[in-house]
């Protein structure tokens, strides 16, 4: 049994583009001076975190901390 097409209305489409609202949202506050101290503690406080990581990593991958490590692991391995 063939379906009866209605025809369907697209105005609603076309005027959607042109549509704007009228609600605009309230403007932004601008942070304080205590908002941007604690903005900048912790900035500092994670590139203090990454820094201290990083010197840790470099010492730990340095070749004769690697020899010294497996040197100490073998000894202890013989008794």
């Amino acid at each position: 049994m063939p379906r009866r097409r209605e025809p369907v209305p697209f105005a609603f489409v076309a005027e959607a583009d042109r549509f704007r609202s009228n609600v605009t949202p309230p403007p932004r506050e601008a942070p304080g001076r205590t908002q941007r101290a604690a903005r900048g503690l912790v900035g500092l406080a994670l590139a203090a975190g990454l820094l201290t990581s990083l010197l840790l990593g470099v010492e730990a991958l340095r070749p004769e901390h690697a020899s010294a490590t497996s040197q100490q692991s073998g000894s202890s391995a013989g008794r």
